[in-house]
């Protein structure tokens, strides 16, 4: 798929690309390529996963496809300390298992659920680390253990590897009001890291590269430097239908409970809605596990009495449900602070479901032209719109609809067309 420019209409990659020295030459295709799957390992007994679980098994999936015979998995051990490489047939299984689970979230017998884990766990225990014949790149997707520096340093001299790894967000840094109490301080570790060992770094959007330059102390130059936005094309991820629906039109919010989300503007302005329209007030569907620094918005939906019946916390759902639910909303709602991607929004859009959210940069750099943007601040804006949308024929959500067919969905494909680019840039290196 042609890539265009970010400002051209319902554009939908900033391909800014940061190119490395000029040191970086010789043979592309030779080298072995190690995936740490940290983070899948360490959530293999939660049901539903989070959108950076997901981005480390699409890499496995993609990578595996692209280049089997140069990729291997290492991992850091649940329990801590590094695993070394997995056995790469047990991987193949463990994925497997990883999207069936999540595909049907919850509806399997725990125990047993639990059991198939702690096989598959078993399967994938270490092996040493093979004596290496060509370049290698230590290549990591998630912040798994990124923010102990001893440790990523020892796993890249084990493995005689240069470093690659892909950025979400720096909003710990950015905006650490929005964050756990200690998250700034971790979030300022994880960079360190990446400072001191990144040959390579992949943003998933130039926001999130702008905003991590600041607090690099050795700058990006010198690195290869990417920015490729995440695909929304996972068919053997997402699927399904059938599901129940709620009866009236509703709206859905897929996100952590968490402060820079801004769950209470939502849950006030539906407040509002009831009490003005009763029964006739649209359903807010809110998708995804409590977070933290939530309690308000807690309070809001275990008490708040006039919200029942209108408010609905699904929590963390099997991706069939979150598919049907989503596929069929008036509109995707996303009204938070501060984002480095915005993957609700992108998956939305590319099912062709109308898209309401906050007017920041990072939506605005994957969504372009196509969503209705609002101040995360402007609750009659948000209120407005939302009683607009849930009209049967209303002519704003028609008209995004109508924009949508000139926007272009991401897919995984231009993505590791890019990831692949830059390994081979990075691993063609002089030493």
């Amino acid at each position: 798929m042609a890539l265009r420019p970010f400002n051209a209409p319902g554009a939908r990659l900033a391909l800014r690309s940061k190119r490395a020295s000029p040191l970086f030459q010789g043979g592309r295709g030779d080298s072995e390529v190690i995936l740490d799957i940290s983070r899948l390992l360490s959530r293999s007994f939660h049901p539903a996963p989070t959108g950076i679980d997901r981005v480390e098994y699409v890499y496995a999936r993609e990578l595996l496809d692209r280049m089997p015979d140069r990729l291997a998995f290492s991992a850091v051990h649940p329990a801590g300390g590094y695993y070394g490489r997995l056995d790469s047939a047990a991987v193949r299984q463990f994925l497997a298992f990883t999207a069936a689970k999540w595909r049907n979230a919850r509806s399997a017998d725990v125990g047993e659920s639990k059991a198939a884990v702690i096989r598959h766990l078993f399967a994938t225990r270490p092996r040493p680390v093979p004596r290496a014949s060509g370049p290698r790149v230590y290549l990591q997707v998630s912040p798994h253990h990124l923010d102990d520096h001893a440790q990523v340093g020892a796993i890249l001299r084990a493995e005689g590897a240069k470093f690659i790894t892909l950025v979400h967000d720096v909003i710990p840094l950015s905006h650490p009001e929005y964050a756990r109490p200690q998250g700034a301080d971790e979030h300022r570790r994880r960079v360190r890291t990446i400072d001191s060992f990144a040959n390579g770094i992949i943003g998933n959007s130039q926001a999130t590269i702008d905003a991590l330059a600041p607090h690099m102390r050795q700058g990006l130059g010198g690195r290869a430097i990417r920015v490729a936005h995440f695909g929304a094309d996972a068919p053997d991820i997402f699927g399904a239908k059938g599901e129940a629906l709620p009866g009236r039109p509703y709206f859905v919010y897929i996100s952590t409970i968490e402060p820079r989300k801004n769950h209470l503007l939502l849950l006030n302005l539906w407040r509002r809605m009831v009490e003005r329209l009763g029964d006739a007030a649209p359903v807010l569907v809110l998708i995804g596990r409590r977070g933290w620094e939530n309690e308000n918005v807690i309070d809001m939906l275990e008490r708040a009495e006039a919200l029942r019946g209108h408010v609905i916390e699904a929590g963390e759902v099997s991706d069939n449900r979150m598919q049907a639910l989503v596929a069929n909303a008036r509109a995707m709602l996303m009204p938070s602070f501060a984002e480095g991607f915005g993957m609700p929004v992108v998956e939305a859009l590319a099912a062709g479901v109308p898209v309401i959210c906050s007017d920041i940069t990072a939506h605005r750099e994957v969504g372009g032209d196509a969503p209705d943007y609002l101040d995360p601040l402007d609750g009659l804006g948000w209120m407005q719109a939302i009683e607009a949308y849930s009209q049967p024929d209303a002519p704003a959500r028609a008209a995004q609809i109508a924009r949508l067919a000139h926007w272009r969905a991401p897919t995984w494909r231009d993505y590791f067309d890019i990831v692949t680019d830059l390994i081979e840039e990075v691993t063609a290196s002089v030493p």
